[in-house]
Parts: structure tokens; sequence; C-alpha cells
């Protein structure tokens, strides 16, 4: 049974994010108030130690628990339709999802859009993730995101694969946006329902700055239509309650038939990357901590097997 907590918080999100549509600001002005608003309204857990970096001329912060105890490493990569969202913006739940996982995470300021387009995100997070295995050859990299960090996550790994290099030990996808042609059924047919999306004109406009007239069906934009031989375990989180459900549907779908381990979760009465709100109803711990604990066994599962066959 739903929450009570989780329910008042559906309709005053609802509510909210209905204002903030109707000031129709310009992005840069969108950008301004999330950087601002955000990191007051989601606190960071006591228990993380942060550190902010430079990995090849990107942005980054470590998140680090107290209570280490996976020897690999979390690369986090945040939302925000490519064009806005921050490690400051997310670092609230990838926090929560590193102390979930008891692993040292990299949060990662990735070139966004319209300024920087496709393909600058995924090439920003191809060379951080190079960066990693070259400084932490010892440790393997899981791979997590939410909304179009998830996306960017599967792109990510189809580029991994695709280059031959050391495979991802393991993905964490929450609510990923895959489909950048908006073309599966429940883009409309959730909208009224969905908090954040009730039409899909805004993600349109993301998607025309993030794709600059380049073909949405590339695999690495829209990994929706990518193929996933080889592929590492993914373990996907979508809200019932969100009109992105189908690219998850879709996505789990095209993985299984083509033989990846990959398993999606439905939560009934969930929304939109609803994970944010960490600590303050069930449904979101509950999240977190099953998300925590899937990056956990298989970081532990690489280690091991990293020990017996090295790389």
């Amino acid at each position: 049974m739903q929450s009570l907590k989780s329910r008042f918080v559906y309709y005053v999100l609802k509510r909210k994010l209905a204002q903030i549509r109707a000031l129709n600001l310009a992005l840069p002005e969108a950008r301004a108030l999330q950087e601002k608003t955000t990191p007051t309204m989601f606190k960071m857990p006591a228990g993380v130690s942060t550190e902010r970096v430079e990995i090849r001329g990107l942005r980054g912060l470590w998140l680090r628990p107290d209570a280490l105890r996976s020897n690999g490493i979390l690369l986090y990569l945040h939302g925000g339709a490519y064009v806005q969202g921050s490690v400051n913006t997310s670092r609230a739940l990838a926090a929560r999802l590193a102390l979930a996982s008891q692993t040292s995470t990299l949060s990662l300021d990735y070139r966004l859009a319209p300024e920087h387009p496709y393909p600058a995100a995924v090439d920003d997070a191809f060379g951080v993730y190079c960066e990693l295995l070259q400084s932490h050859p010892s440790r393997p990299v899981a791979i997590m995101g939410d909304s179009a960090g998830g996306g960017l996550s599967v792109a990510l790994a189809l580029r991994i694969r695709d280059a031959g290099l050391q495979s991802p030990a393991a993905l964490a996808l929450l609510s990923p946006w895959t489909d950048l042609t908006l073309g599966n059924a429940t883009h409309s047919t959730l909208a009224s329902v969905d908090p954040f999306f009730q039409n899909m004109e805004p993600l349109r406009r993301a998607a025309d700055a993030y794709s600059q007239g380049q073909d949405l069906r590339l695999p690495y934009m829209s990994p929706q239509f990518a193929s996933f031989e080889n592929f590492p375990p993914t373990l996907i989180h979508v809200g019932a309650l969100e009109a992105l459900l189908d690219d998850s549907r879709v996505l789990a779908q095209k993985m299984a038939a083509d033989g990846a381990p990959v398993e999606l979760k439905v939560y009934p009465g969930m929304w939109h990357v609803w994970q944010v709100f960490g600590g303050k109803f069930r449904e979101a711990d509950n999240s977190i901590s099953e998300l925590g604990a899937f990056l956990n066994g298989s970081l532990r599962k690489a280690v091991v097997h990293f020990e017996r066959h090295g790389r």
C-alpha cells in the first residue's frame, strides 16, 4: 500500500511544478532556479564526505561514505534533459546512493546543450570512465544515473562495449530517458498524472537542443534503439505514474531479448525520480536501498573476478 507521506508529496509536487511551468522561464533562468532551490530542498545525508575535483577539464564531486565497504567505484550521471542539472543539484541523491551501496561515488558535471550538443555528454562520460580505469586499475566501476543521466549511462555502456574496454560492473537506472524521439505510448497516455511532464513540449525542446538536427534514433542518443549483446547487469527502477514509464519498459524488453541480464521494477504510485525524496517517505528509501544493494553486490563480484583473473 502506498504511504500517506508519498501521496501528500505527490500532490504538493504536482501543484508546485505546475506553478513553475506557468512562469515559462527561459533556460538560463530555469537553470539558476534549480541551482538555487534544489540543494536547499534536498539536504545531504550524514556520513558522507565530499571532495570537488577536476577530471579531464570537467568538474566532479567525490562522495565517500564513512562506512566504506566496497572496493569499487560508482560513476553518477545526473538528470536534467541534457540541458540543465549539475553535481550540486544531484548531490543529495548521489550521496544517498553512495551510502546505500557503501561505495565511493564520482558525480560528474558533463557538458550541457545547447551550448554543447550531442555527442558532448557521451564524450565527457566516456573520457571520465577511461580516466577512472587508468587511475584505479584494480577497482571495478559501476555506472548509475537518473532521467537523462540514466539514458546517458546506457549510452556510455554501449560506447564502452563498442570500444572494447573493460565493461562496467553494473548499471543502475532511475527513470531513464531512453527515447528522445518521444514515440513511446506512455509519453501521451500518462502525461496527465505525471507531475513533471504534463506535455512533451519541454522534452521535445530539450531533445532538439541536444541533437541539433542529428538523427534522434542514434543509439548513443536514444539507447532504446541499440542492441544489447554483451551488456552488463542492469537494474531499472521507474514509477507507475510517469510519462517515461515505457522508456524503461521497452529498454528492459530489448535488453532481455538480446540476452542482457536486466531487472525492471515498476513502483506503484511513484513518479519521475521519486528517489530524490530519500529520508522523506518509505518508497524512496526502499528504492535507494535496493539499488544500493544491487550495486554493492555487483561490485563485490567484480572485485572477486579481478582478484582471480585480473582485469
